[in-house]
């Protein structure tokens, strides 16, 4: 019993000890990562181990775009590429998030580096190519904005493996949905997701990095 006692106390101790090494040490996660990802190209880039996950993001999609055009996931991903899910009539976080995007895409531009920025509706019913059409010419010039059916945008959803839900059945409803934003470049897929809390100087910071090796 006293055998059992010990084990756990030194699981436990290393357990603290990898946790303050997180904290304490910002580059814990990047060595995690290389290590995990050995041979990989994009090793010295990735911030986090889940990043490493390429097969587990994104696939094949059939949307219209903010011109009414049909078009797939070769059509909108020809270079590296910042993907997001959310929807036109948000309040406050979608309109953030595109905007930091779009700030980022300007910076890797001021760099040389050309990357698009992509908003996906998860609100077929309101967000018409119109509608996207007027929102995404508001945030970026370059920013391509994509709709469908329900089927497309749940098919879609599923692939990138975003949650969304109608909050409610009124007129004015809200959509609850997830936030990541990800890179994707083609022939690579899935490579990186950047957080909220992340700044356009950091996802610019991180994008050039990956831009560096395709």
């Amino acid at each position: 019993m006293t055998r059992v006692y010990s084990g756990i106390a030194v699981g436990l101790v290393a357990f603290l000890l990898a946790a303050m090494a997180f904290l304490i040490f910002p580059g814990v996660p990047q060595l995690i990562a290389r290590l995990t990802n050995s041979g990989d190209v994009f090793a010295d880039c990735r911030t986090s181990v889940v990043a490493g996950a390429a097969a587990a993001i994104g696939g094949p999609f059939t949307l219209m775009d903010h011109n009414g055009q049909l078009v797939s996931e070769a059509d909108v991903i020809t270079g590296p590429t910042l993907v997001y899910f959310g929807y036109s009539y948000c309040p406050d976080v979608c309109p953030l998030d595109n905007a930091r995007n779009a700030e980022a895409v300007d910076l890797l531009k001021a760099k040389g580096l050309d990357v698009r920025p992509v908003f996906v509706s998860v609100d077929p019913d309101r967000d018409t190519p119109a509608v996207m059409g007027e929102f995404v010419s508001y945030m970026h010039p370059d920013m391509i904005g994509l709709t469908g059916t329900a089927d497309q945008i749940k098919a879609a959803a599923k692939a990138y493996k975003v949650y969304y839900r109608k909050v409610t059945e009124e007129e004015h409803y809200l959509v609850d949905h997830s936030t990541f934003t990800y890179l994707m470049a083609p022939e690579h897929g899935f490579l990186e997701f950047y957080k909220r809390a992340q700044t356009p100087q950091e996802v610019a910071q991180s994008v050039a990095c990956y831009a560096s090796k395709l």
